[in-house]
């Protein structure tokens, strides 16, 4: 069984930083595309930024200079650094990921999410 737990959501300031980390866990041979995903009240899921196993990243504009997506292949972790943060950034964040099994199957999973408050 393969989990996703996010850390570092919380409240900060518009103009402020956070720092998002995402740890895969489980029986896992090898972690893929890993991503963040956002969803804010009454709004439907939306890509944030994803990372590819190599380090080749997409952003999604909203967020371009400002969030940066990396991660850590030998601790099947990936991070998400948002900076200059403003009050529509507010939503939770969800980490997703492919992951391959020491089984061998590779299945997509979803982490539980992590508020992010962006306000004053």
């Amino acid at each position: 069984q393969v989990q996703l737990v996010e850390s570092g959501g919380g409240l900060v300031q518009p103009g402020g930083s956070l720092r998002l980390s995402c740890a895969a866990s489980g029986s896992i041979f090898a972690t893929y595309a890993m991503g963040w995903y956002r969803q804010a009240p009454g709004k439907q899921r939306e890509l944030v930024a994803d990372i590819t196993r190599g380090g080749s990243t997409n952003y999604a504009d909203s967020v371009k200079g400002r969030f940066t997506i990396s991660r850590d292949n030998a601790k099947n972790t990936v991070f998400l650094q948002m900076n200059s943060l403003k009050p529509e950034d507010t939503a939770v964040y969800y980490c997703n990921a492919d992951v391959r099994s020491v089984v061998g199957s590779t299945k997509n999973y979803w982490g539980q999410g992590t508020q992010v408050t962006v306000s004053s």
